[in-house]
């Protein structure tokens, strides 16, 4: 029961993901084909503005995984900005009060943050970087959705068949493997500022690796090849017991002379 749960889960949350990923690349789109202000904006606006921040402080939240890593910043008028992010590194984990920043303001936002070194990290707000996050998700989910609930649905139907309990379970795990690869491509896709089409051109050969050894395991599950029926260690032969030092049954020994 619990994997035919987490199969449902998994397939909302990647049906989710997937819907979003058009959106998120139109958002996109649209901050990298934003004009610059020509003057400070008085309102949210589709045009992009460098407004200088100095920095009052910042929290990581290494220890509040719940928190987001968040950073207080104040305009030359004092007036504060709270401004969150999706990971430390490479402007926040540096930061320090009074730092001298700048912020890029998008739509009435800090979708992204500047040091004196032209480091640049984008905020909880940012758009870059969301296309390849719900693709990644999508991937990731739908593949270990599907062959939980598959899986799942399996073991249930199979109770008591132990070879058919165990095919199943080959299905379970070879989903949390395409899962894996998709978050690992992911991962790698961020790291390099590899295109977006990247993470299926990575992925897409070892999913299909996956279910070919999805395919192979399955079969020899359900044909028994997988079953451990070598026989039983033969116990070693207990040596024979020496004989017994004495006389043979039924004999006496020999008469003490009388005296």
């Amino acid at each position: 029961m619990a994997w035919l749960l987490v199969g449902v889960v998994c397939l909302v949350l990647g049906t989710v993901s997937a819907w979003e990923i058009g959106g998120a690349l139109e958002r996109e789109r649209e901050f990298r084909a934003a004009p610059s202000c020509v003057s400070v904006p008085v309102r949210a606006s589709g045009c992009v503005w460098e407004q200088a921040f100095t920095v009052r402080k910042a929290d990581m939240h290494r220890n509040e995984r719940s928190e987001p890593p968040e950073a207080e910043l104040s305009l030359p008028s004092g007036e504060p900005w709270h401004v969150t992010f999706r990971q430390t590194d490479p402007v926040l984990s540096e930061m320090q009060p009074n730092d001298k920043v700048v912020g890029l303001i998008w739509h009435g936002q800090v979708v992204e943050v500047r040091d004196t070194d032209e480091r640049r990290q984008q905020t909880s707000a940012g758009p870059l970087g969301w296309p390849a996050d719900r693709l990644g998700g999508a991937l990731a989910c739908i593949s270990v959705g599907l062959t939980a609930l598959v899986g799942g649905l399996w073991s249930l139907l199979a109770r008591g068949n132990r070879r058919q309990a165990r095919a199943a379970t080959v299905v379970r795990w070879h989903g949390v493997v395409m899962g894996g690869a998709a978050i690992l491509t992911l991962w790698a896709q961020e790291a390099n500022d590899w295109p977006l089409w990247a993470i299926p051109a990575i992925w897409g050969p070892l999913a299909l690796l996956a279910l070919a050894s999805l395919v192979a395991f399955t079969i020899a599950a359900v044909r028994g090849d997988l079953d451990d029926d070598a026989p039983p260690t033969p116990q070693a032969a207990q040596p024979p017991s020496p004989p017994r030092m004495g006389l043979p049954a039924g004999t006496t020994g020999p008469e003490r002379p009388s005296p």
